[in-house]
């Protein structure tokens, strides 16, 4: 069969073209568009979201953390197959990484439940840990897309100890629950009291008058995985099912 150049060959089948800068606005949208077509066909409803520090392991000094977030993830889990429906709710999602990602989607699978991955490309690539249901991981090359489908589909989000990453990530939800640009609630789980209360200063925040005393109200802690079921089950308004996937839309100003 004979070979086509680049230049006689259609536009969204050349790799070429696909990879140049022209091209990005494609990419972004193949980011949004593939995602939902694949999380509609496995009927992935809403999810759960678990954050946490891709360098925690099981035998590190902050190994209690691995083991609770994989406890954890397996409670979610069995409590989201207990409700009735047809389709998959409150599924357990990560960043699809090592560390606190891997133990959540372990946790989840100790269940026998489905588990999301939205693993990102970079540099030094991050491999996706092998207890994502292989149907249901995602490879991003956008950070902000990824986190578009963090925040979309959540119910609620439990972050473990982490670093920059953990903190890029919490900022952005926190963002979102304060001007309330997502239409639904969103819980928000501190998981590690002494951890969090160390590496950010919240009453300092207030001091500055950057935050109000109100804000605090955004977020709630958890040390062990047995309370934080009960935050999460006591916040989350499982309702009626809707259009699945279950994307939240956002707010905006309303015109006159």
């Amino acid at each position: 069969m004979k070979n086509q150049n680049t230049e006689d060959s259609l536009a969204y089948l050349d790799p070429e073209f696909l990879a140049s800068d022209d091209a990005r606005p494609l990419r972004i949208i193949a980011e949004y568009l593939n995602p939902l077509r694949r999380l509609r066909l496995q009927r992935v409803h809403d999810t759960i979201v678990f954050f946490g520090s891709a360098r925690l392991s099981a035998e590190g000094p902050l190994g209690r953390f691995y083991t609770e977030a994989r406890e954890l993830a397996r409670l979610v889990t069995l409590w989201s197959s207990s409700l009735p429906s047809h389709v998959h709710r409150f599924v357990v999602c990560s960043g699809g990484g090592g560390g606190i990602m891997e133990a959540a989607n372990r946790g989840a699978r100790d269940a026998g439940g489905r588990t999301i991955g939205l693993n990102i490309s970079l540099p030094h690539e991050q491999q996706p840990n092998s207890y994502v249901t292989r149907e249901l991981l995602f490879n991003f090359r956008y950070f902000f897309m990824r986190k578009l489908w963090f925040a979309h589909l959540a119910r609620a989000m439990v972050v473990f100890p982490g670093g920059f990453g953990t903190m890029d990530e919490l900022m952005e939800v926190l963002t979102l629950a304060q001007t309330h640009k997502l239409e639904r609630k969103l819980p928000i789980i501190l998981y590690g009291s002494s951890y969090w209360n160390e590496i950010i200063n919240f009453e300092a925040l207030i001091r500055h008058g950057v935050i109000s005393r109100a804000d605090l109200k955004l977020f709630a802690f958890a040390d062990d995985p047995g309370s934080a079921l009960k935050l999460l089950q006591d916040a989350i308004e499982v309702g009626t099912e809707e259009k699945t996937p279950a994307f939240a839309p956002s707010r905006c100003r309303e015109t006159p």
